[in-house]
């Protein structure tokens, strides 16, 4: 059994030969690499760092959109038993400071001189830092002395499951980086598992398309991999829809923004009210052939000759344009909303999401083949444990009959702690187990829920503890809001922050015929307002009364990862978005309390007015007698 990750990928490559690894499309054509020319790209790389002194232990950070080369200097790196520090390509020249700072990195690869020129403007502080290789310009796999080939397979050999193979930096929706140590054998367990459960074959392809610097992707890429597959690296992440038909992955792993996203074009293109009627109602017989399915049953002729219909119509329009019919097609990262994953059902194709985090390398559980279930994250990852302990007033925050508390996770695939932080390391653990943060439970078979983060709970002043995730959720099910943020921490009641999509206004406002000049004109005319606000009161109406929203503000404003509001796996950081919008948000409390204090003072009056009339009937009935 293989001892660390090169160790089994490039004892595969001997396997798998003159099969393709990797390919990338470069110039109208496709550019690939053989499983023999990526273990001979890998040697040399790890060649390289041996003669120029790179010591196993040392840090070695990577800072660069996807491409082959990623993989190769990952792999060589790992090879020499220097650890692998990934840099987001997104990242500001401040944030990479911050990582090459903490990560103590001697060398940084930099994918052009777009990163270079970001590590040039902090360049001085950066005292650790040696060199900077840029990955365009050099010619990494020429050949240096042939004694260093010797020195890389005796570390290579010398590395074992335990050591560390990666730093992952990660300071997800909330806060401060942190280092997050992964080892050899974390991603060793997983890559063995989603074989076993998901029996990935040479014949299949991915698209490596999610930033390799997250652990999602990387590990992803580790499973693609071993099982000799074909990994298609998507550079630009703006060629995504064109590239997915290109290419025909059989298999996908996605954020749920991008299903979300490829549902929300579907809809964006049926925007008349005859198309969208086609749509729903094509969707509706796939999803009653699915459950027919499901349920052992056989389509009647009468299903089966609608589903033909709306299979030309639509269905087949869909999954054309994600490359083809799915072999796997996986959603982590987030949540997943239950219509999404009802309407690639509905085209033939079944999302497996899965439950993780960094610091799990970064599994926990899934959704097996032949054993989904909507709504939920799956089963805990075989060889591991997954356990709800209870949280002080967290009990009833959901629907569900289990109680809701903190999820708790123990496996082969945690990680050994936070680089150089201790203390955050021991805060991180509750007598071994992993605290996640999360907030769920299981249902009745097993299969766990999430409900929302615990830092993300709203305490209203009232001391009423809101989990705003499945409220957001509701809210951006519905095609006018592209991101939905509760607030109302420490305030008297709960409103929401709304980003709209803009798309779905022009297309409702043409329909309308409601003439703007800007698209700001359009989020601020007072129709489309009147229109959101419907929208939210319906989803308000349906809770409980400490819950409701109260008020609204529609901000124009995209969320994107280059200002800061959405992480790289595209979840909202809410307190980034709290802190941006503050001034918003205090208006909007003070218009409600100046609203509440004239319908007290009103009420007051009303009061005081009907005590005087009652005062002076009471006075005429006495005369009375």
């Amino acid at each position: 059994m293989a001892r660390s990750i090169p160790e089994l990928l490039l004892d595969g490559a001997v396997t798998h030969q003159s099969r393709v690894a990797t390919r990338v499309w470069v110039d109208d054509a496709w550019v690939t690499m053989t499983y023999t020319e990526l273990a001979s790209a890998v040697d040399a790389v790890a060649s390289r760092l041996v003669a120029d002194g790179i010591a196993a232990g040392d840090r070695v950070a990577i800072f660069a959109p996807n491409s082959p080369q990623w993989t190769v200097i990952d792999l060589a790196v790992q090879s020499v038993g220097a650890i692998v520090v990934p840099i987001y390509q997104t990242s500001t020249a401040e944030q990479a400071a911050a990582i090459l700072t903490s990560s103590g990195a001697r060398w940084v690869f930099c994918g052009s001189f777009l990163e270079t020129d970001r590590v040039a403007e902090v360049r001085d502080a950066l005292t650790a830092l040696e060199r900077v290789v840029v990955m365009d310009d050099e010619d990494l796999t020429e050949v240096p002395a042939p004694e260093a080939y010797g020195e890389v397979r005796a570390r290579r050999d010398a590395i074992g499951p335990g050591d560390l193979a990666t730093i992952i930096y990660t300071s997800g929706t909330t806060g401060t980086p942190k280092g997050v140590m992964l080892t050899h054998g974390a991603f060793l367990a997983e890559i063995e598992v989603v074989q076993a459960s998901f029996h990935l074959a040479p014949e299949d392809g991915s698209l490596c398309f999610l930033p390799l610097a997250h652990a999602l992707e990387r590990a992803w890429t580790f499973c693609v991999l071993a099982a000799g597959a074909m990994n298609t690296y998507v550079t630009d992440t703006r060629t995504l829809v064109t590239m997915m038909p290109r290419a025909r992955p059989t298999l996908m792993v996605m954020v749920p923004m991008v299903y979300e996203r490829v549902l929300a074009t579907v809809r964006d293109q049926a925007a008349s009210p005859l198309k969208r009627r086609i749509l729903d109602w094509a969707v509706g017989v796939g999803l009653a052939a699915q459950r027919a399915g499901r349920d052992g049953l056989r389509a009647d002729p009468w299903l089966r000759g609608r589903l033909a219909v709306a299979d030309l119509l639509v269905l087949a329009k869909v999954r054309h344009a994600l490359g083809g019919q799915k072999k796997l097609m996986v959603a982590g990262g987030a949540p997943l909303r239950r219509e999404v994953e009802e309407f690639f059902w509905a085209c033939g194709m079944i999302i497996h999401t899965g439950y993780g985090m960094t610091e799990t390398a970064p599994l926990m559980t899934y959704n097996r083949l032949g054993e989904v279930r909507f709504g939920s994250v799956g089963r805990p990852m075989p060889g591991s444990q997954v356990r709800i302990v209870p949280v002080p007033g967290v009990t009833g925050l959901s629907d569900a009959e289990a109680e809701d508390g903190e999820i708790q996770y123990r496996g082969p695939n945690v990680m050994v702690g936070y680089w150089n932080d201790p203390d955050t390391t021991a805060e991180a653990f509750d007598d071994g187990w992993l605290r996640t943060g999360d907030i769920g439970h299981f249902d009745v078979d097993g299969y766990l829920v999430i409900t929302d983060r615990l830092k993300d709970l709203i305490v209203t002043r009232q001391g009423k503890n809101i989990a705003p995730g499945p409220i957001e959720e509701e809210l951006g099910a519905d095609p006018f809001i592209a991101h939905a943020v509760l607030v109302g921490d420490e305030r008297p009641c709960v409103t929401v922050l709304i980003s709209p999509d803009v798309g779905e206004l022009e297309a409702w406002a043409e329909a309308h015929a409601i003439a703007y000049d800007s698209r700001e004109a359009l989020v601020e005319h007072p129709d489309v307002l009147a229109e959101l606000r419907r929208r939210v009161e319906k989803v308000s109406a349906k809770l409980p009364h400490q819950e409701k929203i109260r008020d609204l503000r529609v901000i124009f404003d995209e969320f994107t990862m280059e200002n800061g509001l959405l992480t790289p796996t595209l979840k909202v950081r809410r307190r980034a978005v709290e802190k941006r919008f503050a001034a918003v948000v205090d208006e909007m409390y003070e218009r409600i309390a100046a609203a509440r204090k004239v319908a007290k003072e009103a009420a007051g009056s009303a009061a005081s007015h009907a005590r005087g009339a009652a005062d002076q009937m009471a006075h005429r009935l006495n005369g009375d007698r």
